[in-house]
């Protein structure tokens, strides 16, 4: 079954057209990503999907139900976003239990003094974080909050906006070692932006290549891997990479 599903898929800032005809199925439990230059469009595209980007036209189904132009309560439990800043994405002011209990909160889902530690704990938090602010934390305790945050509703889908982009490369295998054991311990559908091609290497099963709002291939990971991807963008995007590839 497809997870998630756009059909001719046109996204526009204003009357600028920043996405045009894109189509695309993701399997339930596939992890997607999403590869290009700066301003290809691929965060625009989740955006969309979660519903901060309402201007688009075509059709976004998520397990085959087809979901309108606002924030629904009903798509964010099925479908939440983990973004690249662990800095800006968290209230500063709200301690880790406020950020994770506020969720379940807006729902009306009780249990939280459960539910909390449990997600901490999945998520590789010492409980002794519980109660501390995002300025005494590391970032990448901040985004593995994020990441507890986006979880505590139970959804099975996962948009990941460079989501280790911004951390030291160290705590960046920790966290992409962290939503590798998450996805096949929950049963979670990835779909990952990033220009970095080592992260997709790691996690992704598939991925196409955006450029100019398009999406230019859809290869597997192991095209990827042997540098066999057929469009010219795509090699051009593998040679420009500076990292060796990971098994």
């Amino acid at each position: 079954m497809n997870a998630i599903s756009l059909r001719n898929l046109d996204i526009s800032y204003g009357d600028t057209l920043v996405v045009e005809g894109l189509s695309l199925n993701i399997a339930e439990g596939e992890c997607f990503g999403l590869v290009g230059e700066s301003g290809s469009g691929k965060s625009t595209v989740l955006r969309a999907i979660t519903g901060l980007a309402p201007d688009w036209e075509g059709e976004i189904s998520l397990f085959g139900k087809a979901r309108g132009k606002r924030i629904d309560r009903t798509f964010a439990a099925l479908c939440q976003m983990v973004f690249q800043d662990p800095y800006g994405s968290l209230h500063p002011r709200q301690t880790v239990d406020a950020t994770l209990s506020e969720p379940l909160t807006i729902h009306g889902i009780g249990g939280a003094d459960k539910r909390v530690p449990e997600m901490m704990d999945a998520c590789g938090l010492d409980p002794k974080f519980r109660f501390r602010l995002p300025h005494q934390l590391s970032g990448g305790q901040r985004q593995r909050v994020a990441i507890a945050r986006a979880l505590m509703l139970k959804p099975k889908i996962l948009l990941l906006d460079e989501p280790t982009s911004a951390l030291d490369v160290s705590v960046q295998a920790e966290i992409l070692n962290l939503l590798k054991r998450l996805r096949r311990e929950q049963g979670l559908t990835y779909i990952l932006v990033t220009h970095d091609l080592p992260v997709v290497s790691f996690l992704c099963d598939r991925l196409a290549v955006m450029r100019q709002g398009r999406i230019v291939e859809v290869a597997t990971v192991d095209a990827l891997k042997t540098n066999t991807m057929t469009d010219p963008y795509s090699r051009e995007l593998v040679e420009k990479s500076t990292t060796r590839l990971s098994a």
